[in-house]
């Protein structure tokens, strides 16, 4: 690896680093788009909190000690090892068995049986030691201690009286061996005494005489057993105060686990969140900067941003031509090509107006190519007046878009642009990709002149494409919340298999006015969408590729009825996923002919 490349690595991964805390902190931020379901979570972390407050807050726990042993020959035998001779987890289960719960339950008069009396029993047992811990819990700090004491002296009497049993068994079976041994060896001696004995019988005399000796010895260890099973170190007092954390406590914990829960429903909700909440997601969708955030406008507005000298909104845009001017791959050639993922195109409409006059204001040469020919309207929002043809329009042949027309815009104190206003043609596709639409792009190789082209949404129609290739980089003008990280995902890639680059993203907030339009228009839409599959057979059908008419362009009858000629009507876009759209012409009606004619 050369000295270049490693500093490059060392560069990335110390952008990287430097990017981890601010895509947390954004994260954090976007967890907080969600104060409902936080808020919810914590309301449930503090009725938790109560509950637990309220179930504890009369409960009293009585806590008595106790030390096993086992039963030894020499208590004070220090090679004798207790520990290896008490299973305490055996012991544990003892102290919480049927039969120490009915000598208790004899012991204390108790009403029920065992089973209810050892509900409210707790016994553990500390790491390495030989000590049970019984734990009784009831409403009645009294009774809580009188249970655990009346269980504790149950257990260990069982103990011990197992511990007589399993001895007094083993003393009465080397009782029954000795028994015998010791009538043969009287009888033996008695015949050696009086002579009649031989030297055999003296063998056996002594045999006999040490197994008595041995069983004796062993019936003498056990009956001298210490047979105590355990001793009480702590004896169990009557509780002074409820075993429960309390309501302050309770109610704290509650709040704290429910802050938790619902940053973590937050968290999930934010995962599973198709939108593009945050600028940090169009920028990562996008794999391009965000320039500038617009905010929410009406509808009603002007494209152009009036008062441009103290208006904030002027001042944003100047930002974000600032920008674009700084940006060696815009600022070489200097051609935009200005888009909307989806949805209306009037906002974008509105960036390219408004970075056409703060770049006029530089005394740049500024052009506007309205590419939206399908339903063009930017010449009647500006204050436009018509000037003489290029030179190269002056030797065309042909009447088409876009080499007829040309208008000067008036900024106000800005200063003027150019724009070449959109026209319905025949065929969308040709006229985009013909050398007249070439030979203005090719105007920005002036170094004194900025070329701005704007488009329809890229996912309704495939215009933005045909074009990307043509200038230095996409302006993507988008609302994040109308669109999906997945949708941007797939503008980029569209863009960049175009042979295109994203250059930045301009976000907005929407216009005030226009969801209500949107949500009209989609349920006239489905209407219209019903009357069309009934009167199918008076319809023609036409790709975009040819949505003209047939008829020459009529701005100020287009204008007049909103962009459309009379007769036609638009079909649903869809949701965006599409490049290609359908547009159903309905002839005129037969008494419309007849009058005509």
């Amino acid at each position: 690896m050369t000295d270049g490349q490693s500093g490059t690595a060392d560069t990335a991964r110390v952008t990287v680093g430097e990017d981890e805390p601010d895509l947390l902190r954004d994260q954090f931020r976007q967890l907080l788009r969600y104060p409902r379901l936080i808020a919810g979570g914590v309301l449930l972390g503090l009725l938790g909190g109560a509950w637990l407050g309220y179930s504890t807050s009369d409960t009293y726990v009585a806590t008595s000690d106790v030390v096993v042993r086992a039963a030894v020959e020499d208590p004070f035998n220090p090679s004798i090892s207790v520990g290896n001779s008490v299973n305490m987890n055996t012991e544990r289960q003892g102290a919480t068995s049927r039969r120490v719960g009915t000598s208790a339950v004899e012991a204390l008069g108790f009403a029920g049986d065992a089973e209810t009396l050892l509900d409210g029993l707790q016994v553990t047992t500390p790491p390495q030691s030989q000590v049970l811990s019984f734990s009784y819990t009831s409403e009645d700090p009294q009774v809580s201690a009188q249970r655990a004491n009346a269980l504790v002296k149950a257990y260990l009497d069982d103990r011990e009286q197992d511990t007589e049993r399993t001895r007094d068994a083993m003393i009465k079976g080397l009782q029954q061996q000795l028994d015998p041994i010791s009538k043969q060896h009287d009888k033996l001696a008695t015949e050696l005494e009086n002579g009649s004995g031989t030297e055999a019988d003296y063998t056996v005399k002594a045999n006999l005489l040490n197994r008595i000796t041995e069983l004796g010895n062993q019936i003498n260890k056990l009956k001298s057993l210490d047979t105590t099973p355990g001793k009480v170190i702590k004896e169990a007092t009557v509780p002074p105060s409820s075993d429960g954390p309390g309501w302050a406590l309770s109610l704290g914990l509650g709040g704290a686990v429910g802050i938790a829960l619902g940053l973590l429903i937050a968290w999930v909700r934010l995962v599973f969140d198709p939108a593009a909440r945050s600028e940090g997601d169009v920028a990562r969708a996008l794999r391009a900067p965000v320039l500038g955030s617009l905010p929410r406008t009406r509808d009603t507005d002007p494209l152009l941003t009036e008062d441009r000298q103290d208006s904030p909104l002027a001042e944003e845009y100047r930002s974000i031509a600032y920008r674009l001017a700084y940006d060696q791959r815009f600022a070489d050639r200097r051609r935009l090509l200005v888009a909307a993922p989806r949805g209306s195109s009037r906002t974008a409409a509105a960036v390219a107006v408004n970075l056409a006059a703060s770049f006029a204001e530089t005394g740049k040469r500024v052009l506007i190519v309205e590419a939206e020919l399908r339903r063009p309207s930017l010449e009647g929002q500006l204050r436009a007046r018509e000037t003489n043809r290029p030179s190269w329009g002056r030797d065309t042949e042909t009447d088409d878009w876009p080499g007829q027309r040309r208008l000067t815009a008036d900024a106000g104190e800005s200063g003027t642009f150019d724009l070449v206003p959109g026209a319905r043609v025949r065929n969308v596709a040709r006229a985009l990709t013909s050398p007249e639409m070439s030979r203005l792009v090719e105007e920005a190789d002036d170094p004194q002149v900025t070329v701005i082209v704007l488009t329809p949404p890229v996912f309704a129609y495939a215009d933005a494409l045909a074009l990307v290739d043509r200038v230095d980089g996409v302006l993507v003008v988008c609302d994040p919340r109308g669109v999906h990280r997945s949708q941007l995902v797939r503008l980029r890639e569209l863009i960049t298999g175009a042979g295109g680059t994203v250059l930045g993203t301009v976000m907005h907030r929407g216009q005030r006015g226009m969801a209500e339009q949107e949500q009209k228009e989609q349920k006239g839409q489905k209407g219209k969408r019903g009357k069309q599959r009934g009167s199918a057979e008076g319809s023609v059908v036409v790709p975009a590729a040819g949505d003209g008419v047939g008829e020459p362009s009529r701005p100020s009858a287009d204008r007049r009825h909103g962009g459309r000629p009379p007769g036609a009507e638009e079909t649903d876009l869809g949701d965006g996923s599409s490049t290609i759209a359908l547009r159903a012409v309905v002839p005129p009606d037969r008494s419309d002919r007849s009058d005509r004619s």
